[in-house]
């Protein structure tokens, strides 16, 4: 039977579902708390870009307040990962657990099916690529510059056949991230990096581990569309819907119909609305509340644009723009840099969402940022005089 959710109690469930419904433990938090939030969130998205911090480091950060980033590292690359690397939401950190969930797109990576980029390379350069492979199993964990000097460098980012046979072998599964050295991934042997219980866990069926990820996308939000499943772990739209008609049929998800959403959404199982939001936090350009824009626009009304890539003259609101969620609206947006050598945390512009309220957003953003520059070890913030929020924040700072 269909039920119906106003637009505000879809809003509150999804916040609740995300860990940004209620204000954060006043205690730091410690490892207990950061497993248990990549569980809730299936996932954390990583990206390169280091203006102000790692994209993987931020979601914690928003929800459970300033942890010892140590605590994330070890998780993810120590001697007993409890993360771990794939392409989940884009590049991301997943519980291990969830590995057996990607085994199927991985078989699909090996099987080199289709025309696309990766598929023709594999099968041209199937030898080239075994090589890689049998090279790291005798060599050890190695980094794409070990094989620079592969058959000459062509095709994405200019990448050499090194790095590409890397990267492809680690979509196959068949290579993972050991640790990383700045930035760059250093790769092993799966079996030489996974714990040996999630390595012997059997390998579910295409069917089961497509329901299991769209069930772990629809508790991480709560209430979705579709589309909104779909984008969470990039599962393909045949699959999709069939995944979907077997998880309804069975009970799993409940159909409900949103005032004011155009398509029809699926509830998760045990939610209930919560009570009005009273968190406070600061959402990166990657924060799983605001990777599909669409969805964000539906819940609170504001079109968030990823303007990284937008030539200067025509951003908006800056280039590394992080949303400030105060209760259960988007308040306002800021641009924010970590000057790590003068040891500033620079705002370098803030905009005022329309309705919100200039004193009272000013306020508590400035307390979100003490806490993120304190957290990221800048002991000054400097706000330019850039966005119609500027001289507000300047004066509540």
């Amino acid at each position: 039977m269909t039920s119906d959710l106003s637009a505000r109690q879809a809003r509150r469930i999804a916040l609740a579902a995300q860990g940004l419904s209620a204000p954060r433990p006043a205690a730091a938090a410690g490892v207990r708390q950061l497993k248990a939030l990549a569980g809730r969130l299936g996932a954390m998205q990583i990206d390169s870009v280091n203006v102000l911090a790692r994209a993987h480091y931020l979601p914690a950060f928003s929800r459970l307040g300033p942890y010892r980033r140590e605590l994330l590292e070890r998780e993810a690359w120590g001697k007993a990962p409890s993360l771990f690397e794939y392409w989940g939401h884009a590049a991301s950190l997943m519980p291990v657990t969830m590995q057996p969930l990607f085994r199927w797109r991985m078989a699909r990576h090996a099987r080199a099916e289709g025309d696309g980029d990766w598929a023709r390379f594999a099968r041209e350069q199937r030898p080239f690529i075994d090589g890689v492979l049998a090279e790291i199993a005798r060599r050890g964990p190695v980094t794409g510059a070990d094989f620079a000097d592969g058959p000459g460098k062509a095709g994405w980012w200019n990448w050499s056949q090194g790095k590409h046979a890397l990267e492809w072998l680690f979509a196959a599964g068949l290579i993972t991230t050991r640790t990383r050295r700045g930035f760059e991934r250093v790769y092993d042997l799966t079996e030489r990096v996974l714990p040996p219980t999630i390595l012997a866990t059997p390998t579910p069926s295409e069917a089961e581990a497509q329901r299991a990820l769209l069930m772990i996308a629809a508790r991480a939000m709560g209430v979705a569309t579709y589309d909104d499943l779909r984008d969470y772990f990039r599962t393909g739209p045949a699959e999709t819907k069939a995944r979907l008609g077997e998880l309804v049929e069975s009970g799993q998800l409940t159909p409900v119909r949103i005032e004011g959403w155009r398509t029809s959404a699926y509830l998760a199982p045990g939610v209930t609305v919560p009570r009005r939001p009273s968190a406070a936090a600061l959402l990166s350009p990657f924060d799983n509340l605001i990777w599909r824009r669409e969805r964000v626009e539906r819940l609170f009304g504001t079109r968030i644009r990823l303007e990284i890539y937008t030539p200067q003259a025509k951003r908006e609101h800056g280039y590394y723009v992080l949303a400030f969620l105060m209760g259960e609206a988007i308040a306002a947006r800021v641009d924010l840099k970590a000057d790590r050598q003068a040891g500033v945390l620079r705002v370098q512009a803030a905009h005022l969402e329309p309705g919100a309220a200039p004193d009272e957003t000013a306020a508590a953003l400035a307390d979100e940022l003490a806490l993120m520059a304190a957290w990221l070890e800048l002991p000054r913030i400097a706000v330019a005089k850039k966005g119609d929020l500027a001289a507000a924040l300047s004066q509540s700072l």
